[in-house]
């Protein structure tokens, strides 16, 4: 079986990195830090204009219906520069509205003017619905939700009398939050908070795990271009690094502890393309996949940004030192749409069902 990328999809890769290149080195990062911008608008109106929106929405929305992958290896690449802009969280809340039947402006989507957040909460009755004449209301209080600040719409899974079930909120009606302090300088992050606000249906609990797989996909794919970001510098560090006039990068020390880095990186290469792969293709494993990248990206995520922190020694703590960048940005990853434990219990759950149906877990 042949597990390497298309030509097609090598080239989209290869466009993709001279954009991120040209728009989202380290000196714009951080000079769009110092800003009170939400996203870089630069940026994601040139992604735009070379058709990343449309990559990962289904071709009879009209988007090119490229499956996971694509948009995946889109997301590894902005990872990759911690470039401040609000894909992942507009792709995987597009697609709900999607498959949901939720009509947003195609036009103003694919160039850019559309956003949207998925509201995700690990308790389950963190949010709940009722219905309210023909329509449905939302209560309660969602995690802190990224970009929520600029979102046109909320996708917020929450509990029903029932069972869980997935709804999309217009936040550009109901208003959107105000922005929260954060670790993380390079988004938004906001709390979004329902008092009976107005919500539109977009299917059953069925809707919600297919959003769930979705977004700790991307999630993944974002630890594991940051986790490869950190890898490179820090290797490039221990060769260029110098005391006892050798460089650092010959102790044994510092050789175990990039070693241990790339064992980790392949890791995660290798879990969340397999997510993205039996997402594409509507694989029954595709939710045991998506649940296997967010457990194995999360941990091996901090241990590599950890690492790295030891590797550049002081440098590496001070603000004027881009490697915190990636560092809180992971931390954020790590928690969105679950985290490690909330995925080994919800894979636990689904291959103990399976046992207990008498079906093969392998």
């Amino acid at each position: 079986m042949d597990f390497d990328l298309s030509d097609d999809q090598l080239a989209l890769r290869d466009t993709a990195r001279k954009l991120l290149d040209d728009l989202a080195s380290a000196t714009q990062v951080r000079a769009f830090t110092e800003t009170d911008a939400a996203y870089d608008a630069r940026l994601w109106t040139a992604m735009a204009e070379q058709g990343w929106l449309a990559v990962g929405l289904p071709e009879d929305a009209g988007g090119l219906g490229g499956g996971m992958v694509e948009p995946a290896m889109l997301v590894e690449e902005i990872g990759r520069r911690a470039a401040p802009v609000p894909l992942a969280s507009t792709t995987v809340a597009a697609g709900a509205c999607a498959r949901g039947g939720y009509a947003i402006d195609l036009d103003r989507y694919l160039a850019g003017g559309w956003l949207g957040c998925v509201a995700w909460s690990r308790q389950a009755d963190a949010v709940t619905a009722e219905q309210d004449g023909s329509g449905w209301v939302l209560t309660g209080r969602a995690d802190p939700t990224p970009y929520a600040t600029v979102a046109d719409v909320a996708v917020v899974p929450a509990q029903t009398e029932g069972g869980a079930s997935l709804f999309a909120v217009d936040l550009v009606a109901s208003g959107r939050p105000a922005r929260e302090p954060a670790m993380d300088v390079t988004r938004p992050v906001s709390w979004l908070r329902f008092d009976r606000a107005p919500a539109t249906r977009l299917g059953d609990a069925a809707h919600v795990e297919a959003v769930l797989d979705r977004g700790a996909c991307l999630a993944s794919f974002e630890m594991l271009g940051g986790a490869r970001a950190v890898l490179e510098r820090s290797v490039e560090y221990a060769k260029d690094r110098v005391q006892f006039n050798r460089p650092i990068g010959s102790f044994q020390a510092v050789k175990h502890r990039c070693a241990d880095m790339l064992v980790d990186v392949e890791g995660m290469h290798s879990s969340a393309y397999w997510a993205a792969w039996a997402i594409g293709a509507a694989d029954p494993d595709a939710s045991i996949a998506a649940s296997t990248a967010k457990i194995w990206c999360s941990d091996a995520s901090q241990r590599v940004m950890a690492s790295g922190l030891q590797v550049h020694g002081g440098i590496g703590f001070t603000w004027e030192h881009d490697l915190h960048f990636f560092l809180k940005r992971a931390q954020l990853d790590q928690m969105t749409f679950g985290n490690a434990s909330y995925h080994r219990a919800r894979l636990g759950a689904t291959l103990r069902a399976r046992v207990e149906a008498g079906v093969s877990v392998v």
